[in-house]
């Protein structure tokens, strides 16, 4: 299969796994997987992929890292304060695995850069934090045959589900509009438990490896929910919706949409 000596070392608690074996990893290293956002979900997410050997990696981000950032997006350090996410994300990555090739793209997705991004990546890891990204995402996902592996966090709650166009529902059949805005501050309005982050986003990983190596019980059509206060946790099936306006049986929306005005955010 082609591993370096080096290569067969650093994976073999992968390997001696049946399920994975060296056809598995040998799937991650050829996979190519992007990651929207390198905060509080993205962390993990790229952590855990870039030490399981995924072996293209792509991170969109246009900020910063700031401080108050720390808390929960422990990708990041104190010393890089200032920095680009991207520029901050792919050093860490280098670092931990050389194997790793990493493309930033320093901008915010919008219908205009959206195709040309998503274009030669496989899974998308949705870590947005905003309403707008998240039908934008879906969108594009079921539009151009994309996986798109899904995870939110608020205060203590979190959710993760895999969206897998013509196998299961999109986005849009969980939830057909946005809740208006002051029903969905954002994490600097209401906060957020930092430690949340790290249990969604490293689900959201495992759903990753899992479509990568062809493995498992995905949650495509099921909405796993999390509260860290009361440790509860529930798993929804999630149905198609026939009538869905993107991947229903007649769908209306045929080209990508802005959604700003549309989730009652002015743009920035």
């Amino acid at each position: 299969m082609g591993f370096t000596d080096e290569q067969i070392y650093r994976y073999s608690r992968h390997i001696i796994l049946p399920e994975v074996g060296g056809i598995g990893q040998e799937k991650l290293l050829d996979a190519k997987v992007l990651c929207l956002g390198a905060g509080g979900l993205g962390s993990p997410v790229l952590q855990y992929l870039a030490a399981a050997g995924v072996g293209n990696i792509g991170i969109v981000d246009f900020d910063v890292v700031e401080m108050s950032n720390l808390q929960r997006q422990v990708i990041h350090s104190s010393d890089n304060v200032g920095l680009k996410k991207t520029e901050s994300a792919k050093r860490f990555i280098e670092k931990l695995n050389s194997d790793i090739k990493v493309t930033t793209y320093d901008e915010r997705l919008s219908t205009a850069n959206v195709k040309e991004i998503f274009q030669d990546w496989k899974i998308i890891v949705d870590g947005s934090d905003n309403f707008p990204t998240r039908y934008l995402v879906n969108d594009a996902c079921v539009m151009f045959n994309k996986v798109n592996v899904h995870g939110s966090i608020f205060r203590f709650d979190g959710q993760v589900t895999v969206f897998k166009t013509r196998v299961g529902p999109c986005y849009r059949c969980l939830y057909p509009e946005p809740p208006p805005p002051s029903l969905a501050p954002s994490c600097q309005e209401a906060g957020v438990l930092g430690v949340l982050a790290g249990v969604i986003g490293t689900l959201q990983a495992v759903e990753v490896i899992k479509e990568i190596i062809g493995k498992g019980d995905q949650l495509i059509g099921k909405l796993l929910m999390y509260n860290a206060l009361t440790v509860d946790h529930r798993k929804l099936n999630i149905r198609r919706d026939p009538s869905c306006p993107v991947c229903g049986d007649n769908p209306t929306i045929h080209k990508l949409i802005d959604y700003e005005h549309f989730c009652g955010v002015a743009p920035e």
